[in-house]
């Protein structure tokens, strides 16, 4: 699953039904591969409106 979203998110434009396929073989349904593309999608989604509004991430909460 962890392949699937990587290729997912470098490589959008070369997913196929092959690799939907391989979680199915491996026992996924087909509502456990959208759950993974929507969570993937917002992710990307999410993170591009981060850069391009150039949000800052809050300083690591260091135990203080």
């Amino acid at each position: 699953m962890l392949r699937f979203a990587s290729k997912l998110t470098q490589a959008p434009s070369t997913m196929t039904d092959a690799d939907a396929q391989g979680l199915r073989s491996a026992g996924h349904s087909d509502d456990d591969i959208l759950r993974v593309v929507q969570v993937t999608g917002y992710f990307a989604f999410v993170n591009r409106l981060a850069d391009g509004l150039g949000v800052e991430l809050e300083p690591e909460n260091d135990g203080e």
